[in-house]
Order: C-alpha cells, then sequence, then structure tokens
C-alpha cells in the first residue's frame, strides 16, 4: 500500500483504493459476494494503514500494479491538466462533466506498452499532447454528438513507444491529438 508505517491514519484515497482491488479480486472469482460485502464494510470504516492492508493481504497484487496504478479524474466543470515530468500509470479513469482535459506526454514517464483510458465524458474535451510515437485505439469508444480527431492508425510509428485504447463513452465531448 504504501511505505507508511501501519498505525498511520488512512485516508479517503487509501480506503478507496482498498475498495477497488477488493471489487477486482471478487470479479477475479477470488472472493465471493458475502466475503466480499464484509471486506468493503471493514475497509470503509478502517481508520490505519494497517487495517487496510489486512484486508488485501491474501490477493495477489496485480501485475505491473507499484501502488498508483490508476489516475482518476473526476471534475464537474473548469480544467485538468497533467504535464511536466509525470509517471502514466496503466490505466486512466476520466468521469468528467463541462470539463477540459489535457495529458500531455512530452516529459511524461511512461513504463508501460499499453495505456488504457476508459472515459465518461459529457459535454467536454479531451486532449492528447506532445503524443509522438503514440498509437491510438477508438474501438471501445461509444460517440454520441461527439467528434474524434486523432492522426490514423496507418500513419503512426511502425514502433509506438505507447498504445492508448479510449474506451467508454463520449456524449457531446471531443477526443483531440495535438502534433507536437
Amino acid at each position: 500500500m504504501s511505505n507508511q508505517p501501519p498505525g498511520t491514519r488512512a485516508s479517503h484515497e487509501d480506503r478507496d483504493r482498498v475498495v477497488d482491488a477488493l471489487r477486482r479480486a471478487a470479479g477475479d472469482g477470488r472472493l465471493d459476494a458475502d466475503e466480499l460485502d464484509t471486506r468493503l464494510e471493514s475497509a470503509l470504516s478502517a481508520r490505519t494503514l494497517g487495517e487496510l492492508a489486512e484486508l488485501t493481504a491474501d490477493l495477489p497484487v496485480p501485475p505491473g500494479a507499484k501502488g498508483k496504478d490508476v489516475l482518476v479524474v473526476e471534475q464537474h466543470g473548469g480544467k485538468y491538466r497533467r504535464e511536466g515530468r509525470w509517471s502514466v500509470p496503466p490505466r486512466i479513469e476520466v468521469r468528467t462533466q463541462l470539463c477540459r482535459v489535457t495529458f500531455d506526454f512530452s516529459d511524461a514517464v511512461i513504463s508501460s506498452d499499453v495505456l488504457r483510458v476508459e472515459v465518461d465524458m459529457v459535454h467536454g474535451k479531451l486532449f492528447f499532447a506532445g503524443a509522438r510515437d503514440i498509437v491510438f485505439d477508438t474501438d471501445g469508444l461509444a460517440l454520441t454528438y461527439s467528434k474524434v480527431k486523432l492522426r490514423p492508425k496507418n500513419s503512426a510509428a511502425a514502433d509506438p513507444r505507447l498504445r492508448i485504447e479510449l474506451v467508454g463513452r463520449l456524449l457531446h465531448a471531443k477526443v483531440v491529438e495535438r502534433r507536437a
């Protein structure tokens, strides 16, 4: 979970991370419904990191997970921007309304070959900047009154450094690739 002592008070983010891990484990068939309910209740009422760690101690760590395996952008209105030197996780969840979201890969540290971006965007724009040597897969996107302006797959690099899988839904939204 983290390198903090087990007696350290847990944050909402710590609890949410454990809840997500428990739900994934149940989806994989590692926990039955009763055990999932019991552990979820314990996770939501846990006070310390040690209490949370006990709830997932007998579950495997997902491949490539080093604590921050998902970035969640959940926002109503305004702007969200990820730029500069940032570590790109294997998965990003974008749940926004009336929001402009930008992911700039110019100086990003990319440790995975595939990035799955799960979107649920209403009245917004999603920008990908500095995306040299990146291939986009939009087959999993459901568009309603929305546009996708990305470089075609066949014009991308033969050996891309990253493949971005866009899945989910766009309602009155736009996905745009900004080239360097």
